[in-house]
């Protein structure tokens, strides 16, 4: 599980095409420091296992279905990533609950700069849009951001220079994809309205 906070901008430095998947080799010192052989580190806000390590790298194998439903297909060396170690038990919650579970990739197609902050549009694919509401929350790349304006097919944030600065978001442009997983309680919330009310005490769930 994850929050949603960015630790470290890293970079992938080689790519490896399997037949049915792909091998990243990515360098990110912060994450690495104390990682260890099969542990996880969200890239992009995609959750992945370390498969190997080494100053300050570690390599990581993505496969086909991951590479579909995410943006990390077309990452190549030289690609910049948004890199994040799993919460530890007991720590703070800095943004909101993430998985690193991708929904679907959305792409950036507008940009407002302002003084102090940027007002990012993004398109959202169809059958997200009623997870997005405005004030939630949103994984973008793995960062957690609160939705300003909620559309049908787009969604709208709002960066702040921190931001902008220590992640992908502050380096893409109109056209690029992204990567977004919606607030899991809201999928719960569906699930449970679909089946109806809770069972009666005594009933089998």
């Amino acid at each position: 599980m994850f929050t949603g906070i960015v630790e470290e901008l890293g970079e992938v430095t080689a790519v490896e095409k399997l037949d049915d998947a792909s091998r990243f080799r990515l360098r990110g010192p912060v994450v690495t420091e104390g990682a260890g052989h099969g542990d996880s580190i969200a890239v992009n806000g995609v959750c992945l296992t370390v498969v190997d390590l080494g100053e300050g790298e570690f390599t990581a194998d993505v496969m086909a279905e991951t590479l579909d439903r995410s943006s990390l297909g077309a990452l190549v060396p030289g690609s910049r990533v948004n890199l994040e170690r799993p919460m530890a038990l007991g720590g703070r919650l800095g943004g909101h609950l993430v998985q690193g579970h991708v929904d679907g990739t959305g792409r950036i197609t507008g940009r407002e700069v302002s003084e102090h902050w940027e007002i990012v549009t993004i398109s959202l694919p169809a059958g997200l849009s009623r997870y997005v509401v405005e004030k939630g929350s949103i994984t973008v790349d793995g960062v957690s951001l609160t939705v300003v304006d909620a559309g049908t097919d787009h969604f709208t944030v709002s960066l702040i220079p921190t931001t902008l600065a220590l992640t992908t978001l502050g380096l893409k442009g109109a056209g690029d994809p992204v990567n977004l997983e919606v607030d899991v309680l809201a999928k719960y919330v569906e699930r449970l309205l679909a089946h109806g009310s809770a069972p009666d005490a005594g009933e089998p769930a």
